[in-house]
C-alpha cells in the first residue's frame, strides 16, 4: 500500500495533503471487502462517471490478470472438461461493486413517482447492508441526492467515503472518512480524483490478488 501510495504523491505532490485519508478510505475499503461486503457508488455528471470508472476496475482485473484459483477452476468442471475450463480461463477474480448511476428504470421512476434527491438512498436502502461501503463524488460536498445517500447509510450501518473538493461541505461531517482535494473548481477537482481512485483500485487489487 504504502508504495502506490507514495508513487501517486511524487506524480501528484498536491495531494499530500490528503495521504492520510487516502489510507483511511482503503482501510474500510478493504474491511469491507475482506468481511464479503461490496462497495456502492454514487455521483453526478462528471462524478457520475467516475462511480462507472471505479467498477470498470474492480469488477475484472486492473493491473493483473486475477486468476482463478485451483478450487474456483474445478467448480467450473460440472459443465465439462472443454466448457468448465473456457469459463475458467475466461473469469477473472472481482470485488464486488455498484454504480448506482446505471439503473436508469429505477431512477427516473423515482425522480418522477416520488423525490429526486431521494433516488440513491432509495437504491442504498434497497442495497446496503452493515459489511458494505457507500463511495460518493460531490465536487461541492453538498448534492442534496448525494447527501441524502450518505444519510441512509449511516443509519443502516454501512461505511461511507466521500470525495469532494477541498471545502467538503455536509459530507465532510457525515461521512467517516473524507478525502478533500486541494482545489475549489469542478475540473481542477475531478482531475484530482481520479488518480486517487486508481490508486485506491491498484492497494485493494495487490491486498485480495496478490
Amino acid at each position: 500500500m504504502s508504495m502506490i501510495l507514495d508513487n501517486l504523491l511524487v506524480k501528484y505532490p498536491d495531494l499530500q495533503p490528503c495521504k492520510d485519508s487516502i489510507a483511511q478510505a482503503f482501510e474500510l475499503m478493504k474491511r469491507s471487502f475482506a468481511q464479503g461486503g461490496k462497495m456502492l457508488l454514487a455521483g453526478n455528471g462528471g462524478s457520475a462517471a467516475d462511480c462507472e470508472h471505479v467498477v470498470g476496475e474492480l469488477m475484472k482485473g486492473f493491473m493483473s490478470q486475477r486468476r482463478l484459483s485451483l478450487s474456483e477452476r474445478e467448480k467450473m468442471r460440472i459443465h465439462g472438461e472443454a466448457d468448465g475450463a473456457y469459463l475458467a480461463d475466461h473469469l477473472q477474480g472481482a470485488l464486488p461493486a455498484i454504480s448506482l448511476v446505471s439503473h436508469t428504470a429505477l431512477a427516473t421512476a423515482f425522480i418522477n413517482d416520488v423525490a429526486a434527491d431521494m433516488v440513491f438512498a432509495q437504491q442504498v436502502y434497497g442495497y446496503g447492508r452493515p459489511e458494505d461501503t457507500l463511495v460518493v463524488f460531490s465536487t461541492s460536498g453538498n448534492s442534496a441526492n448525494v447527501v441524502r445517500a450518505v444519510q441512509v447509510a449511516k443509519s443502516l450501518g454501512l461505511a461511507t467515503i466521500g470525495l469532494t473538493g477541498q471545502g467538503g461541505g455536509r459530507l465532510k461531517e457525515l461521512c467517516d472518512v473524507v478525502i478533500r482535494v486541494p482545489y475549489d473548481r469542478t475540473p481542477d477537482i475531478q482531475e484530482r480524483h481520479l488518480p486517487i481512485y486508481h490508486a485506491l483500485c491498484v492497494m485493494l487489487e495487490e491486498a485480495f490478488f496478490a
